[in-house]
């Protein structure tokens, strides 16, 4: 049995803030995947969205994303269009299974953040002490990012990293989302954990920021698309296969080489 795990926010879909910010034209050929107060919010283009049911007919898919699960749920595709049994949200700090939390895995996270890392409420102290340029916003109490109005500077990142990595935490910067994230909650063991339960022999991923690299290090045929803030870490990425195509087109270039290569197998 194989799976696809899979971010989705500027893996496989977009926002019209990720078209804009990597050069696509407009919502031209593209289809609605995400829906928020009555307005489509996020896109794929029309091949990528087949492509990806296609796939979701034949091996497992999994969306593993640092969204909440309310977020989750706004990306009516996997209710309407096709159904994903599993979803990895909160970054792996949660697992839903047809629509229901396994209590089993949030144990264990809740165990891990106890004796691993400082505390969330402490952590967020520590950073207001950078003054950062920002709106701060949490996730269910678990993790916290920074909505940033000006762009980080890399010497900042790096002081800002080594602070966080100091109480057992780590920072991810995707677009102007600063993200302040406390090791035990990673997607790489989300997804290692639905992989033992369901007894999946071959995994594909595919992810954008360097927070995907937790679970794309297991995968065995891991994508990255070419604009991300992973692909520029060419240390972390070097085992993965990086897309030709940035942005939108990227999701339809990764899905269709995923398709081809799960065809070629069966």
């Amino acid at each position: 049995m194989m799976m696809f795990a899979s971010d989705l926010d500027r893996t496989l879909i977009y926002s019209d803030r990720a078209l804009a910010d990597l050069g696509h034209p407009g919502r031209g050929s593209l289809v609605g995947v995400e829906r928020k107060e009555g307005k489509e919010t996020a896109f794929m283009t029309k091949e990528a969205h087949e492509k990806l049911k296609e796939v979701s007919s034949q091996i497992l898919f999994v969306p593993v994303t640092t969204r909440t699960y309310e977020q989750f749920n706004r990306v009516f595709i996997f209710q309407e269009d096709f159904p994903a049994p599993y979803a990895v949200t909160s970054n792996g700090a949660k697992i839903h299974l047809n629509g229901k939390l396994l209590e089993e895995w949030t144990g264990i996270v809740l165990d891990r953040l106890k004796t691993e890392c400082s505390i969330f409420e402490d952590m967020i102290e520590k950073t207001k002490g950078f003054e950062l340029n920002g709106t701060l916003k949490t996730a269910d109490n678990l993790f916290f990012y920074y909505i940033l109005n000006e762009k980080l500077t890399s010497d900042a990142k790096s002081v800002i990293s080594n602070l966080a990595e100091s109480f057992g935490w780590r920072v991810s910067l995707q677009g102007r989302k600063l993200y302040f994230m406390p090791n035990p909650i990673c997607k790489g063991e989300a997804v290692k954990f639905i992989k033992d339960r369901e007894g999946i022999s071959s995994v594909y991923g595919a992810g954008d920021s360097v927070l995907d690299h937790d679970f794309l290090q297991f995968c065995d045929y891991p994508y990255v698309p070419n604009h991300g803030e992973l692909a520029k870490n060419k240390p972390l990425c070097l085992p993965y296969k990086i897309s030709n195509n940035r942005g939108v087109m990227a999701g339809e270039e990764i899905l269709a080489d995923i398709l081809n290569h799960i065809k070629q197998k069966i």
